[in-house]
């Protein structure tokens, strides 16, 4: 039998990206699809791009260091001693308001691993590493013997993971197949004429009865300026970043000046520290 499988990861909350992706996965046949993690936020997307995703009707989802953000920051439980946490805490804050309590109650229950057999071919699917979806041990440039650390089993023949925002494909040590599908909304690349490249990414590969005969890394244009006008009207924390990283790809997650700055700006800060206030203030009146 033959498998198209689309294979999608680190979405961020942009949500027209993630549309156009949708509509080149229905133009080109996929059979099924495989998300990666990272489903919410900078971007616009809130319970619309939950919504959309019930639509493409994921056969896989991975649970992303983003989805675990978004969980304990809706539940008032990042702590908030640098910038960059307060932004975590006030974009989670952002989605938890605008979503069905229940969308954040499944990513709960996202796995961070799955094996699958496709016909002859056995696929470990994570974020990052098998039991770690965060750091940069998986970065592009990095050794092999760290990519064999996706390949717990002996029998598995390819592993796909997310994270890095990077299109990849490389080879363990022992030459089975390491696939990365890139990002749908915030490609990554520090050369510069590749960063400048700001189509959503997402892989498709197939698979038939002989087994990987088909590896397609695809490129889908999008308006960029309808994903700010969605953000402006869904009145984003920060997006004045949104708009930077929509016009040049550039992220702020870790520019702790700016973000302090912003944060005292528009009381990011103060309104993360009440909102954990009150969620505490529940959690007491609950025992």
């Amino acid at each position: 039998m033959r498998h198209k499988i689309a294979i999608f990861s680190d979405v961020h909350g942009n949500y027209t990206a993630l549309k156009a992706v949708y509509e080149d996965m229905q133009e080109q046949g996929v059979t099924e699809s495989w998300f990666l993690g990272d489903l919410f936020a900078p971007g616009s997307g809130a319970q619309d791009l939950w919504d959309l995703m019930q639509k493409i009707n994921p056969d896989v989802y991975i649970r992303g260091n983003w989805d675990d953000l978004m969980i304990r920051g809706a539940a008032g439980k990042i702590a908030l001693e640098k910038p960059s946490k307060v932004y975590m805490e006030r974009l989670a804050m952002d989605v938890a308001a605008k979503v069905d309590p229940q969308v954040l109650a499944t990513m709960k229950r996202w796995p961070m691993r799955v094996v699958k057999q496709i016909n002859n071919v056995r696929i470990a699917i994570t974020h990052d590493l098998p039991e770690i979806n965060f750091g940069q041990q998986l970065y592009p440039t990095l050794p092999t013997e760290n990519f064999n650390k996706l390949f717990v089993e002996d029998d598995l023949d390819l592993a796909i993971y997310a994270h890095v925002h990077h299109p990849i494909m490389r080879y363990s040590s022992e030459e089975q197949i390491v696939l990365n599908p890139g990002s749908v909304g915030q490609p990554f690349n520090r050369h510069v004429k590749f960063q400048q490249d700001l189509r959503a990414q997402y892989l498709i590969v197939t698979i038939d009865d002989d087994g990987v005969s088909g590896i397609d890394f695809r490129k889908v244009a999008y308006s960029h300026p309808d994903e700010l006008l969605r953000a402006a009207n869904a009145n984003i924390p920060y997006i004045e970043l949104y708009q930077r990283q929509m016009e040049t790809g550039e992220v702020h997650t870790h520019d702790y000046p700016l973000l302090a700055r912003l944060n005292d700006k528009y009381g990011y800060l103060r309104e993360a520290k009440e909102y954990e206030a009150q969620h505490a203030i529940h959690e007491k009146s609950d025992f």
